[in-house]
């Protein structure tokens, strides 16, 4: 693919513009499913784009032999994502409000750096250290409502849904570590693995439904403008890119854009302990991408 800076920052930011609609998308999605039907509709549409995009790539004759190559490697990552991943946080999404699930859901790069250790051999360094002491403390700052003496969970549960979903996140990258098969591939196969398993959870739930004109239209947006097209647009923005750095930071405009769509279409009250702790969150996070280069 060519390179294109200009072009790249352009996917990119269409890539950023549409993750910052879900956390809306989200909560207007399970007024009309329940988190496990979400979970399935929405993995649905997006494994249908993946295939679209395969037959028309030419690479749909590569899904098999990837999946031939590394059986127990796609089980674990179908289980992962979009199964397991998704399927907590959209219940975390069910007991918080957006603004703060989708704060919580950006510490899993910092989930990521700590679970590198056991697991990858890597050494825990003073950035990763100072990120993760900010990071948290926005946590715990978004969860308390900043009244953080009292330490006063609005939903201890969702809370812990989803910083569980980050640590499932985290997992799905670390044992994506030594796949090098082809990103659009592995995602389809991935997706392939998992919804059987979402099927038969609805099933032993004996919770399936035939969704409503709405239900159908918020599933294909979830399955599209989280798990597929924006995937896709991310991906080629990342190939065209001559500075991938300066395209990837652009990631942090997302979340403040987020706010701005659940106060505007959920009618939340941005609380401003939301604020202050997602500046704490970025401020790790941005410590940790960028004063890791001088390491």
């Amino acid at each position: 693919m060519v390179k294109n800076q200009r072009h790249a920052v352009y996917f990119a930011l269409a890539a950023v513009f549409l993750w910052s609609t879900v956390a809306t998308a989200f909560k207007l999605a399970l007024q009309q499913l329940t988190p496990i039907q979400l979970v399935f509709y929405a993995s649905a549409f997006s494994w249908l784009f993946l295939a679209v995009c395969l037959v028309a790539n030419g690479q749909f004759r590569l899904v098999i032999p990837a999946f031939k190559n590394a059986p127990l490697r796609y089980f674990k990552l179908g289980l992962i994502n979009p199964f397991l991943y998704y399927l907590i946080l959209f219940k975390a999404y069910d007991l918080l409000p957006a603004q703060q699930a989708q704060a919580l859901n950006y510490t899993w790069a910092i989930a990521l750096s700590l679970l590198a250790v056991p697991m990858l051999g890597q050494k825990l360094r003073k950035t990763d250290i100072t990120a993760l002491v900010l990071a948290y403390l926005g946590v715990l700052v978004i969860s308390t409502k900043g009244q953080l003496t009292e330490l006063n969970f609005e939903s201890p549960l969702g809370v812990g849904l989803a910083l569980l979903s980050t640590l499932l996140w985290a997992l799905y990258w670390i044992f994506s570590t030594k796949n090098t098969d082809k990103p659009i591939v592995s995602l389809f196969v991935c997706f392939s693995v998992g919804l059987p398993f979402i099927a038969g959870v609805l099933t032993w739930q004996n919770a399936w439904a035939m969704p409503s004109g709405k239900g159908w239209f918020a599933a294909a947006y979830v399955g599209l403008f989280e798990m597929g097209i924006t995937f896709v647009l991310w991906l080629v923005a990342m190939k065209k890119a001559e500075n991938t750095a300066s395209v990837s930071n652009l990631i942090f405009i997302s979340p403040f854009l987020s706010l701005i769509f659940i106060y505007t279409f959920l009618g939340e009250q941005i609380h401003p302990a939301t604020l202050v702790g997602l500046g704490f969150i970025i401020a790790g996070l941005s410590v940790q991408k960028l004063l890791k280069k001088k390491v």
